[in-house]
């Protein structure tokens, strides 16, 4: 690790699912030249691996004891994305499916699995030159970070991202299912007690309801001009 990439400082993007956070994130890391980091695929995982282990995920106890248990690490693609090995395993292209999305929330929430991933966040973002992409590192993670992203966009459109995805992949999934998990998944992550979802205090909020990619990838560079 270079001493320039470790002055690097992080930049944190927040927001609700499918706000555009994974696909900006990692085309402003890109444009930026830093490391890209999608900490829901790590939440993701320890739902996975509950999921896998049969563990009951309304037993909070045994989902720290899985997550506690649990081997996992997170390193580069070769086109700035993540893959994340659980127990030497390569689970990346089972992380967005249905079984891990109906539970993801309930397991994101339990307080010893946030103690868990917070403090593997926080150890890569010390190496520097990271642009940190979740739901709580602007005000948990990296609350010093000088420049926080807060992305939004309705349950509807949101919904209709993730609905896209899902074709796209081959599956078949009803629209309406989808937006009802999405809310029902925007008030677990607002309401949990560890770490709700909400911008910090002095996050940009970024409305990509309307916007390309690209054109938020230019809001951010924009926004973020001065800062580093």
């Amino acid at each position: 690790m270079s001493e320039t990439r470790k002055k690097q400082p992080p930049i944190a993007i927040d927001g609700p699912a499918v706000s555009g956070k994974s696909s900006v994130g990692k085309a402003f890391a890109s444009r930026i030249v830093y490391r890209y980091l999608d900490t829901g695929l790590m939440y993701r995982a320890a739902t996975w691996n509950a999921v896998q282990n049969g563990v009951d995920v309304s037993d909070l106890e045994s989902v720290a004891a899985a997550t506690a248990e649990m081997r996992f690490s997170v390193s580069e693609t070769g086109t700035g994305g993540n893959s994340i090995l659980v127990n030497d395993e390569d689970v990346t292209r089972h992380l967005h499916s249905v079984s891990v999305d109906a539970v993801v929330s309930a397991v994101s929430a339990v307080g010893r699995v946030r103690e868990i991933m917070v403090a593997e966040q926080r150890r890569l973002a010390s190496e520097g030159g990271v642009v940190m992409v979740g739901r709580d590192i602007g005000t948990v993670v990296l609350p010093e970070a000088p420049l926080k992203i807060y992305l939004t966009a309705t349950a509807r459109t949101r919904a209709e991202r993730r609905y896209k995805d899902f074709v796209s992949a081959g599956e078949d999934v009803d629209f309406e299912e989808i937006l009802k998990s999405m809310e029902e998944r925007d008030r677990a992550d607002s309401s949990r007690a560890n770490s709700p979802l909400r911008p910090a205090e002095d996050a940009k909020v970024v409305d990509t309801d309307q916007l390309t990619m690209d054109e938020v990838v230019d809001c951010l560079f924009e926004l973020l001009e001065g800062i580093i």
